[in-house]
């Protein structure tokens, strides 16, 4: 029985490259890995390549490439990087030039993965968080949602796909505990005791397999997940055990912490205010229960960090 291919957007990244191994480790071989990346020579691509992934060069700008990309495929699973460019435009141009590209290569089944448009529920005129770029609440949130209607407007078989907070953010983002004036550590969120729903990310790509794998199951349906749904102090109490140094959560509210000096901090900011202010329904949205029926090695935060807290950085 010949496998049917998945065509993997992001092949190198996170959740393309969680998918892109979830699949290529499968010892069933239902599925194949059509990795698509911009830098076929690069290391990430031969390491997929060695796996046994086709390697196939294509650019999110270019319609034509992407629909050679996709076409013979089963499943295409489409995203967007908005850290590389950081231009909700070129988001939705890039989405939409997905959307287009699945129509035209008659895919069976397409994945975008998105989040909320924060706008829906803290619209443009609402002071309680400051308007970014001119038009967004949390811009790199607000146009992924906004670029739904590119899959369902052309009646793309799709399923709308929302993960969580990246746990490996306190890894890569400058997210982990840091010293305190008076030497502690302290892990820094603008949460309140609100819970924050997280996730490793090799974990989005194990859900999203398991989403192609259930076949027609969850078309035309939106799918978010989580690995935990944890409070600030949940998380310094992990983080204390794991590193073997005492972790106190520290609160700053989200006024404050826009105004901090690192890139993107108003942006991190609202979405963190939006995760605190919209708890509840965020957390509703990312179930636990359906994540580790779609991954059975759904990773807790106590189990990331066994594997993981000898490289979050503390200074």
């Amino acid at each position: 029985m010949a496998q049917k291919i998945i065509a993997v957007v992001g092949a190198t990244g996170a959740q393309g490259g969680g998918l892109a191994r979830a699949i290529l480790m499968d010892k069933s071989k239902e599925f194949a890995v059509r990795a698509l990346t911009r830098k076929a020579n690069s290391d990430a691509a031969k390491m997929l390549k060695d796996l046994g992934a086709e390697i196939v060069s294509a650019d999110l700008d270019d319609l034509g490439s992407v629909t050679r990309a996709f076409r013979g495929a089963h499943g295409a699973f489409c995203l967007t990087n908005f850290w590389e460019h950081l231009s909700p435009e070129k988001e939705l141009d890039q989405a939409k030039t997905q959307a287009q590209a699945a129509k035209e290569a008659a895919i069976a089944h397409v994945i975008w993965s998105t989040l909320e448009d924060t706008r829906k529920k803290v619209p443009i005129s609402d002071p309680r968080m400051p308007t970014l770029k001119g038009k967004y609440k949390v811009p790199h949130f607000d146009a992924k949602g906004e670029a739904d209607h590119f899959f369902t407007d052309l009646n793309l078989p799709v399923t709308l796909f929302k993960p969580s907070f990246y746990w490996d953010n306190l890894v890569h983002f400058g997210m982990g505990p840091k010293p305190g004036e008076d030497g502690k550590l302290a892990f820094v969120l603008p949460m309140a005791d609100k819970k924050l729903p997280g996730i490793a990310s090799e974990d989005i790509g194990k859900c999203a397999y398991g989403i192609f794998k259930h076949g027609n199951e969850f078309i035309g349906k939106t799918v978010g997940i989580a690995g935990e749904h944890l409070t600030g102090d949940a998380m310094a109490r992990a983080l204390s055990k794991a590193l073997g140094k005492e972790v106190k959560y520290k609160y700053v509210p989200p006024e404050v912490y826009r105004t901090l000096d690192f890139p993107s901090a108003d942006d991190l900011g609202n979405m963190f205010q939006y995760y605190r202010d919209f708890e509840k329904e965020f957390c509703a949205a990312r179930d636990l229960s359906l994540s580790r029926s779609l991954n059975s090695e759904l990773q807790t935060f106590s189990v990331w960090l066994s594997k993981n807290a000898d490289q979050i950085p503390l200074q």
